[in-house]
């Protein structure tokens, strides 16, 4: 049986409150419509400020929100973070871990996304754990070596926590793909899902691996999302770019089928 699929949308550092108002608004109608054409969890990453604006929007709707980060301590003297208690406190029912832009802009390491893995879960969110390697990576043979470091590392908090697999997903992000409009191929792709579940198989037990949900995030579009969505290890996507249109989003939402 097909896992059920994720659509996630992450805006980055992009839009304002009028803009999240009107997204909502239009995705809501969209969803409503095309009831029978979707039955993707729908999933928005919007910038910390936007929370509010989202929350009001999507109330009581099917489609839930997180945050783009988490510190890995609940509170503190750690200025310009958030905790999982604050996401969590707005709503916020998921947490990006260890996103590729994360890695190269802040320097986070796997150590430290182990930790923000460990500190969704205390605060009752689903972390979407985000891997992937470089262009210098996959053009040196290495693409496995790298996911399978970051799982070893990010791993455990997963695995001492016992969650099941539905309070959490793996995002794999080809660093050389983001933004840049080079899209795996749907046989890239689905070789390194399947690499990813046969490390989760490993870590995790295979019943785990079998339900856990494995998204692809790298330049998805409303005309590849269906294409890649055909691997049998590909459970949805982490859209960038292309999520910030609602229409466009909800036309790779429809991909997911």
């Amino acid at each position: 049986m097909r896992r059920s699929p994720i659509a996630a949308a992450n805006w980055k550092m992009n839009l304002l409150r009028a803009d999240a108002e009107a997204y909502c608004r239009t995705l809501l109608d969209g969803l409503e419509r095309r009831e029978g054409e979707a039955a993707a969890e729908v999933l928005l990453f919007p910038p910390f400020p936007l929370l509010p604006a989202v929350a009001a929007g999507l109330g009581g709707s099917r489609v839930a929100w997180g945050g783009q980060d988490l510190h890995p301590e609940d509170a503190g003297a750690h200025t310009g973070d958030v905790s999982g208690a604050q996401l969590a406190d707005a709503g916020c029912a998921w947490a990006l871990a260890g996103h590729s832009e994360r890695r190269r802009d802040h320097g986070e390491s796997d150590a430290l996304v182990a930790r923000k893995v460990a500190a969704a879960l205390r605060n009752g969110l689903a972390p979407l754990l985000c891997v992937g390697e470089t262009k210098a990576e996959r053009d040196g043979g290495a693409t496995f070596e790298v996911l399978g470091r970051q799982l070893a590392i990010s791993l455990p908090p997963l695995a001492a926590s016992g969650s099941p697999p539905r309070s959490f997903a793996l995002a794999y992000e080809p660093v050389w793909a983001i933004g840049t409009g080079d899209t795996a191929t749907p046989e890239t792709a689905q070789r390194a899902h399947g690499y990813l579940r046969e490390v989760l198989a490993e870590r995790l037990g295979e019943p785990v691996a079998t339900a856990t949900r494995i998204l692809y995030g790298g330049s998805v579009k409303p005309g590849n999302a269906a294409e890649l969505f055909a691997g049998p290890d590909v459970d949805g996507f982490l859209v960038g770019g292309a999520s910030l249109d609602a229409a466009e989003f909800l036309d790779i939402i429809r991909g997911c089928r």
